[in-house]
Parts: structure tokens; C-alpha cells; sequence
């Protein structure tokens, strides 16, 4: 992935942008900066980073993503301090869709973590 554009379609390569907080050389500034970088993570299959940042309250036992969609595309649609909206684009099997969700976020311990989301 180095030198390749970040898929969470920020316009910086993933070695400045999400991968950093990938591999927990920094931790994410906010709530939409979180959303970016778990969403990258599910684009590049890292399964560890999502279940890292995901609330221990609200998280499953594992977050489940072989066999998942490839993600394509990322619009953020709308963000607050504790909450972002977007919607993601996915392939699969020749098809393609989109998932779209109104996330929330939680401080924990200084770090943003994922709570939970309402899709529509």
C-alpha cells in the first residue's frame, strides 16, 4: 500500500493518511478522522484495526470480514463532534451497492472508539 492513495478517499497516499493509525503509530484526532480510518481498514481487510477501535460495550466477539464486500468508494455525507453520516460503496460478486450509516462515536481513555450505527 505505500505510495498507493488511501482508500478512504482523502487524496494522501495510505502511508501519511490511514496507515499510521493502522498499525497504532497514532491514534485518530476525531470522531470523523476514526470513521475514515475504519473504513480504509475494512477496504485493505485489516480485521484487527476495526475490533481495536470498536467500543468493548458494543463490539462483536470478532468483526467478520473474509467473504465481505470490496469496498470502492467512500462519500461523508455529514459529521459532528461524536457522530458521521456517509455512505460507502461495495462490489461483490458482480454486483454493487451501498451501505449507508449514521455513525456514533465515544471517547474512551483519551482514544475515539466506534459505538454503534444506524443504517438506511
Amino acid at each position: 500500500m505505500i505510495g498507493s492513495p488511501c482508500p478512504c478517499g482523502s487524496g494522501l497516499p495510505y502511508d501519511a493518511c490511514c496507515g499510521p493509525l493502522h498499525r497504532g503509530v497514532r491514534r485518530a484526532g476525531t470522531a470523523l478522522e476514526l470513521m475514515r480510518s475504519r473504513y480504509a481498514a475494512y477496504a485493505v481487510g485489516d480485521a484487527g484495526y476495526v475490533f481495536r477501535t470498536w467500543h468493548p460495550r458494543t463490539r462483536p466477539a470478532e468483526p467478520a470480514l473474509e467473504g465481505g464486500p470490496t469496498w470502492v468508494g467512500l462519500t461523508v455525507e455529514g459529521y459532528g463532534e461524536d457522530w458521521v453520516e456517509f455512505t460507502a460503496h461495495w462490489r461483490q460478486d458482480g454486483r454493487s451497492g451501498r451501505l449507508h450509516e449514521r455513525s456514533r462515536f465515544a471517547r474512551r481513555a483519551g482514544r475515539w472508539l466506534y459505538l454503534d450505527g444506524e443504517i438506511s
